[in-house]
């Protein structure tokens, strides 16, 4: 290593005077006769990944060629240590600071002893890697520190005190005490010094501003303008084949989502059709979409899978199956993954660069995801997700509530659960019914009939014939004896009930079991029974909607108490205190009689009752149009041209808006809100500039709560939806005034009953962070003030001019 040419001659000197490589040198001969040693004696080093650095070895059982290849990995790796060396020897500005980490670094050498070898060695190879990740960190540094000074930059490397980047000074903060713990920093350059600290938190995160010094043509970050791609229209297709490819093979799951994409392809191209006409061929941005269906994924264990075939939940998949299809009907640009890898792929993060964030624009419009998914993406995309989460939707079964969303908050008032705290807009969070007006309403669809196939249901009904809700033979177990004598008593008992090879002993001898059904003869027991039956469990799915779709009368067990997540374990855990009345709370509501019915069914006489009252009743097969092909298709639309959590968000409307009187555009002062005729709701005043929002403030009827009801509740008994993209509207004292409120104090707070007021107390309260903006949010103390807006008939996802 030691040549006689004079260069050599300088670095060996320099070494030995400033660094004392020499105990380098002399531990290396040494190590290497450690590890020939160990060989000789039939020594072995563990098979395990030390690190992840340029410099970790991974060492195997020793013996032959394989000893001799892992010490000459050991060798180079001193040999460029001590090239390192020689590169901090050269440096002229060497800090005191520098010196000492290299002392420390001499002294860690110097502690490897010979003694204990088989139980030493292993921590010695260790050592050895974290010294030249140290050597690393330290050249880093050393080098930066000598740049700055040579460009005469270190004046422009003090934190900044920016009021548009209030976080800047407590993220440098942080940096300076934890940039060790996630080797993503040191990736993307950051050493130590308060000059890369401030490079990384403008380019690649966005707390602290660029730097005027920087070339900032070198790394696209959120302040840069980057050139967008000239946008094209989406155009409506009817073909799904490309689709189907998409999708893939290899597990049930996929299997069974294909199946239903292609029993549905007539009816997707359908309402195509329909929803182009209605749209009047307009303009639609074609938008560049990522779906990652992460509960499918192997990392996430897909428990899914497995049980397809075995009477497991298929919920999940139908809406998932039912959200690609909308996406690709819909003509946008999709990319499908069900793969970590292909995750990975798609968002274009390197392979083995782990959990570093994405510096460059996210290459999609759009991803879809769900609550694993989001997890997967922030372990491999990193702190980037902070940046790019406005881009990103997450499929939600039961819903999200404000409260729970907003990490800070729910730590510190109880609401922190295992699924949410990712701070999105609520309206990010995408459910299957529309119970949580917080959240957007994705919803499925079901088989839609045309009229020649409802007569021919009607006409074919057996009138003594119920199917029951439960697939799974769990779900027959006690409790359920006492209502199913009653409900034999008069009809004949049907069930779908998963088995193998004999007969459950769960399911009472009386039922005709059919084992588990193909969705085809499933659906051709349905049009036969008069009865569908649910147990209590699950929740919420789309079976009953399928049942009276044709034709089938749903009957199901009233809950009382509520079911929520503080009495019963399945809510247990989620992000939302919803209580839920009934098995299924969106037919009870919005379905109703004479389809539905929610009964007692401890009470023995009532259940009977209704039995009888069923035999009796004559249904015609209902789907509400929100269900249907089109009504999710002209939803799905909607959100996608319409929803934008991407742009700044815009500051609370107070009283300071520009107002045209009925002469020349006159200005004058005005109320906001003005009654509504025939109602106590308030709306937008018509002399009032309206600000550009969507849904329009045309829907907006402001209403206020009774003390301990919700928004959402509010906004319900006068036939309204709770709007939360309205709240930043009526977040002032105009509304207040509006309303009559007398308020002796008016205060600015975080909490997600905000804005509401004390009528006892005479005191009012303001929203100060948009995220807490709640509609399910309840006090028994104070009166809410609550956004409610009008809907479209059969789609209460939309108001009525949202379309």
């Amino acid at each position: 290593m030691i040549t006689g040419s004079t260069d050599g001659k300088i670095m060996v000197r320099r070494c030995l005077v400033t660094f004392k490589p020499f105990r380098i040198f002399v531990v290396g001969i040494g190590f290497f006769s450690l590890c020939f040693l160990m060989t000789s004696l039939g020594g072995q080093f563990s098979a395990k990944r030390l690190g992840d650095s340029p410099f970790t070895i991974r060492t195997e059982v020793l013996g032959g060629v394989e000893s001799r290849g892992v010490l000459r990995k050991i060798s180079d790796m001193l040999e460029v240590i001590l090239k390192r060396m020689d590169s901090l020897s050269k440096l002229d500005n060497t800090s005191t600071t520098d010196a000492r980490r290299l002392d420390e670094l001499s002294s860690a050498i110097n502690r490897f002893q010979p003694a204990g070898l088989m139980e030493r060695i292993q921590a010695i190879a260790q050592n050895v890697s974290n010294m030249a990740i140290r050597v690393e960190q330290i050249l880093q540094n050393s080098m930066v520190q000598s740049r700055v000074v040579r460009d005469g930059t270190s004046s422009q490397c003090e934190v900044p005190r920016d009021p548009r980047f209030p976080e800047c000074p407590g993220k440098v903060d942080w940096m300076r005490a934890r940039w060790t713990s996630d080797p993503c920093y040191a990736f993307y350059g950051v050493d130590g010094s308060d000059c890369s600290f401030l490079i990384y938190l403008s380019e690649v995160e966005w707390f602290c501003p660029p730097l005027a010094w920087r070339n900032h043509s070198s790394l696209p970050t959120q302040h840069t303008q980057q050139a967008k791609p000239p946008k094209r229209q989406a155009a409506f297709r009817t073909d799904l084949s490309v689709l189907l490819d998409q999708v893939g093979a290899g597990k049930e799951s996929l299997s069974f989502m294909k199946r239903r994409i292609r029993r549905l392809t007539q009816q997707w191209a359908t309402a195509a059709n329909r929803l182009d006409a209605k749209l009047e061929q307009r303009w639609r941005d074609q938008k560049k979409i990522l779906v990652h269906v992460g509960f499918l994924t192997e990392e996430s264990g897909d428990v899914f899978s497995p049980k397809v075939l075995k009477g497991g939940p298929l919920g999940e998949m139908v809406q998932w199956a039912d959200i690609l299809t909308a996406l690709h009907v819909l003509g946008h640009n999709l990319k499908i993954s069900m793969s970590v890898k292909e995750l990975q792929g798609f968002l274009g993060v390197p392979p083995g660069r782990g959990s570093c964030p994405l510096t460059g624009p996210l290459p999609f419009d759009l991803i879809y995801t769900d609550y694993h998914g989001l997890q997967q993406m922030k372990q491999h995309m990193g702190l980037s997700l902070k940046k790019h989460k406005c881009h990103i939707r997450v499929i939600d079964t039961f819903g999200t509530e404000p409260a729970y969303n907003h990490e800070e908050y729910a730590t510190l008032h109880g609401y922190r659960t295992n699924w949410g705290y990712w701070n999105l807009n609520a309206r990010q969070y995408m459910t299957m019914f529309p119970h949580t007006p917080d959240n957007s309403f994705m919803g499925f669809v079901s088989e839609e009939l045309n009229e020649t196939e409802k007569r021919s249901i009607q006409q074919n009904k057996v009138n003594n014939m119920a199917v029951v809700y439960g697939k799974e033979a769990s779900m027959w177990k006690q409790g359920k004896e006492g209502f199913l004598q009653i409900l034999h008593r008069y009809m004949e008992v049907h069930g779908t009930v998963y088995y193998e090879t004999q007969r459950p002993p769960e399911v009472p001898a009386f039922v005709k079991n059919h084992g588990l059904l193909p969705q085809h003869e499933l659906q051709q027991l349905l049009r036969k029974a008069k009865l569908f039956i649910g147990f209590g469990f699950p929740y919420e799915g789309p079976a009953p909607l399928e049942a009276i779709a044709n034709g089938c009368i749903f009957l199901q067990p009233k809950f009382h108490p509520p079911h929520s997540s503080l009495n019963h374990e399945f809510f247990r855990g989620k992000p939302t205190s919803r209580e839920v009345f009934s098995q299924h709370p969106y037919a009870e509501q919005y379905i109703g009689r004479p389809h539905v019915m929610t009964v007692d069914y401890n009470n023995s006489l009532e259940f009977d009752s209704a039995i009888r009252e069923i035999m009796r009743m004559e249904v015609e097969p209902y789907l509400p149009y929100e269900y249907t092909c089109e009504g999710m298709l002209e939803r799905v639309h909607a959100y996608i041209q319409h929803q934008d959590f991407c742009a700044p968000e815009p500051p609370f409307i107070s009283a300071n808006l520009s107002r045209q009187g009925s002469a020349g555009g006159s200005r004058m002062m005005g109320p906001l809100f003005v009654p509504q005729p025939n109602s106590t709701a308030l709306s937008w005043a018509s002399n009032v500039t309206a600000p550009t929002a969507w849904p329009p403030l045309s829907s907006l009827r402001l209403l206020v709560s009774q003390e301990g009801q919700s928004c959402v509740q509010s906004c319900q008994s006068a036939g309204f939806i709770c709007e939360p993209a309205h709240f930043r509207f009526i977040n002032n004292k105009e509304a207040l005034h509006g309303l009559e409120v007398q308020c002796e104090v008016v205060d600015s707070e975080i909490n997600h009953i905000l804005p509401a007021f004390s009528v006892v107390r005479r005191e009012c309260g303001l929203q100060r962070e948009p995220l807490l903006f709640s509609c399910a949010g309840h006090s028994p103390k104070y009166r809410r003030l609550c956004p409610c807006r009008d809907f479209r008939h059969g789609q209460v996802a939309l108001c009525r001019d949202c379309l």
